[in-house]
């Protein structure tokens, strides 16, 4: 089959344990919108402008078992592009300084070598979020 079937991703589903905590995290922080929801299921949906979340609270929050990336299958991280270095800067002292994220990987390059950079933490509620600059051709 030469031509591709997909152009890109609609939207990304992550499940949460609370829905409030996920939306002030997501909009508070990072500056979402929120741009609907089913009151029904749970669930909200937020946008960057670019990129669509749709948030859906766990049935059970507290017996649900939280995904260990290393051992399930399904989504390892969520990796949302920022425009530049200092936009990268920005998030970091944003986000870093929440007091229920939990810090994975400081600001580095992407790779040794690479102008790339990016980070992780596990946002409230464990999902692992990465932010990372633009791919450096070459």
């Amino acid at each position: 089959m030469a031509g591709k079937l997909t152009c890109g991703v609609h939207h990304v589903g992550l499940t949460v344990p609370d829905l409030d905590q996920a939306r002030a995290f997501f909009c508070d922080v990072l500056g979402f919108d929120v741009v609907g929801g089913k009151p029904d299921y749970p669930s909200i949906f937020v946008s960057d402008g670019t990129v669509l979340l749709t948030l859906w609270r766990a049935a059970d929050p507290i017996t649900a078992r939280a995904f260990d990336r290393r051992a399930n299958i399904g989504l390892h991280h969520l990796s949302l592009a920022v425009a530049n270095d200092d936009a990268l800067d920005e998030a970091w002292e944003k986000i870093s300084a929440h007091p229920e994220v939990i810090i994975d990987v400081a600001p580095e390059p992407m790779r040794p070598g690479s102008a790339t950079r990016h980070f992780l933490v596990f946002i409230p509620g464990g999902i692992r979020l990465e932010l990372a600059t633009p791919f450096a051709k070459g």
